[in-house]
């Protein structure tokens, strides 16, 4: 099965130089990418030097992580993409289980590995954890990660399983389900394209599956760390363009004028413990979502599935 490892980097000399040394001791019979979105540093001068076996494809601008893998992807041809993070770590046996998984069960379009935190080995990542769903409402959670409750990692997730979404730091995806996709929504930028993506393959019939037999660790905010307000306002800007795209037509109205009040008790939230600039980014999120709404909607997936949760109003019962 044709692998192709692609690495986005942005600005990351410094994650390259820790963590893809393993990448390519680990990635035996594969082609290892990198895929430089106009970083400003001198990685791609790092690269031709130290890594001559990588092939290196630069974009003209920074286009984010969505953005950044679209143009990247065009021009790497393989049956199977692997999405990874600069800053992750593998390690021995991390792609057997995965592509064992592909060859198993065609209609499977993405898979996702446990995801550990590379700072606290035996916890469970932030971004993925051990595969990610959503609730009712659209808020995403993961096996081992509910907001920011994270779980010691006991062997609890040790299983094969299907999930609802991948998580994008790790993300293999088969090539012809991602351009039948037309890939991530570049208008996302960062955060929650990946959510996205797999809800609009699983809108298609198609499986996403997470398998606790490879493990990654994951050092999580290379880019944007978990305080910043700019994160703030993707994470809550896409999230609702995601739902508006995703939601059956019987739903969508009345979750986003819920979520709409919803992010306003979120953005007092935010004000108290981070600050006003979070505040304001909710409230950024809020009219660039108004902005998009009509290209969005142009966007609806064709069939919307009507079992796309497994928890209901997540958000009370964790914090009411």
């Amino acid at each position: 099965m044709n692998l192709a490892i692609a690495i986005l980097n942005w600005n990351g000399k410094n994650w390259l130089e820790k963590f893809l040394p393993n990448v390519i001791l680990h990635s035996e019979n594969s082609d290892v990418y990198v895929i430089d979105n106009a970083s400003t540093d001198d990685s791609v001068l790092f690269l031709k030097l130290n890594f001559p076996q990588v092939k290196i494809i630069q974009n003209t601008e920074n286009k984010g992580f969505a953005g950044g893998y679209n143009e990247g992807l065009k021009k790497i041809n393989a049956e199977i993409y692997c999405l990874l993070n600069s800053d992750v770590e593998v390690i021995e046996n991390w792609l057997k289980p995965v592509l064992d998984l592909f060859q198993k069960d065609l209609k499977i379009a993405a898979v996702q590995p446990k995801i550990l935190d590379y700072n606290r080995r035996n916890f469970f990542e932030f971004a993925g954890a051990a595969g990610g769903f959503i609730d009712n409402l659209g808020y995403p959670y993961c096996r081992g990660r509910v907001f920011e409750n994270i779980e010691e990692d006991k062997g609890q997730f040790d299983d094969e399983t299907e999930i609802f979404w991948a998580s994008g730091c790790c993300l293999f995806i088969r090539s012809e389900d991602y351009w039948k996709q037309n890939g991530f929504d570049a208008r996302f930028f960062a955060h929650q394209e990946e959510i996205d993506l797999c809800w609009r393959l699983k809108n298609d019939g198609k499986k996403i599956f997470y398998t606790g037999k490879s493990t990654v660790y994951h050092v999580g905010g290379g880019t944007l760390n978990k305080q910043s307000a700019q994160k703030t306002f993707l994470n809550m800007r896409n999230n609702l363009t995601m739902l508006v795209k995703n939601l059956p037509v019987s739903k969508v109205f009345w979750i986003i004028f819920s979520r709409l009040i919803l992010d306003g008790a979120a953005a007092l939230y935010f004000a108290f413990k981070n600050g006003f600039p979070h505040l304001w980014a909710v409230l950024r999120a809020h009219f660039s979502f108004y902005a998009q709404l009509p290209k969005t909607l142009q966007l609806r997936s064709k069939n919307q599935i009507r079992n796309y949760y497994q928890s209901k109003w997540l958000i009370f019962k964790h914090f009411i």
